[in-house]
């Protein structure tokens, strides 16, 4: 049985991204995703106008007339959301913690995918991958991811994003769509990215939370960090220390953009104390006028 808080945070996903999906998304994706190549259809006679290169020799040949071959574009993608909810997701100072953040946008994309009749996958991990579930389609399937991100509790609480990117090369060999979401707080994964980046469409999805980048007048506070338990105290009633908190948090966002453009991986940056929706808007539609240059 599902608890019932579940139970509503999932109906309450399901309506809230079908809603976003079918005003807004729907045609943002697919016109972004496009389909990972083409496929054979038919052989038909030549007629004026076709490509040249197109011409089946060999049908030509038989026949004694011009023949050509026929591709359309493969449109199925398969979609894999490839998830860091270590314990530094568990943070948040808004409504909502950025790995709540994480499992809802992952259900926008996931029922914009099913309704182009993509494939969908999720990869779980923290320092080391915690949960596999192989792409597929459909509602029941999409509903199924959702509870399982909303529902997840990790065994350990470090990150170790190389470990992810690799288990993904490791169990699937065709071409992928795949959303790497996560805070980016670990380090050592460029190689394993570059590395996933050559093989699959690479889209890193950051989210990170406004106390990471500021912080208000309140006087002494101590910070631990979740994932070494580490603890520092800071005076957040002194304006240098804001302002250093707030260069450093910029600072980090600066480096992770650098990281990627060097890359060339895409990037879409979330705040949880904003509306994801338009930020994957946005995305769309650069990535698809860049497409069309």
């Amino acid at each position: 049985m599902i608890p019932k808080e579940l139970a509503r945070k999932i109906r309450y996903l399901e309506i809230y991204t079908s809603k976003a999906v079918n005003d807004v998304l729907a045609g943002e994706y697919e016109s972004t995703f496009k389909g990972q190549g083409m496929e054979f259809e038919e052989v038909r006679e030549y007629q004026p106008g076709d490509e040249v290169r197109s011409i089946d020799w060999n049908v030509t040949a038989r026949m004694g007339r011009p023949y050509v071959k026929r591709f359309v574009e493969e449109r199925e993608l398969t979609v894999i959301f490839l998830v860091d909810l270590s314990a530094s997701g568990a943070f948040g100072s808004t409504r909502r913690m950025k790995n709540e953040v994480a499992a809802e946008l992952c259900a926008l994309l996931a029922f914009a995918a099913i309704k182009n009749n993509d494939n969908v996958g999720l990869i779980v991990f923290t320092d080391s991958v915690e949960m596999f579930v192989p792409p597929a389609k459909g509602v029941s399937h999409v509903l199924r991811l959702i509870r399982e991100l909303l529902n997840f509790k990790p065994k350990q609480a470090l990150t170790n994003i190389a470990e992810g990117l690799d288990y993904l090369g490791r169990v699937t060999t065709k071409r992928c769509v795949v959303f790497l979401v996560s805070d980016f707080l670990g380090e050592g994964y460029e190689k394993s990215m570059r590395v996933l980046g050559r093989r699959h469409d690479l889209i890193a999805v950051s989210v990170a939370d406004p106390r990471e980048i500021r912080v208000p007048n309140v006087g002494l506070v101590e910070l631990e960090d979740a994932e070494t338990g580490e603890r520092v105290v800071i005076d957040t009633g002194s304006l240098a220390v804001r302002k250093r908190y707030e260069q450093l948090g910029h600072a980090q966002a600066g480096r992770l953009r650098e990281l990627f453009r060097s890359m060339d991986v895409d990037h879409i940056e979330v705040m949880t104390d904003q509306d994801y929706v338009l930020n994957l808007v946005r995305f769309f539609r650069t990535r698809e006028r860049r497409a069309a240059r």
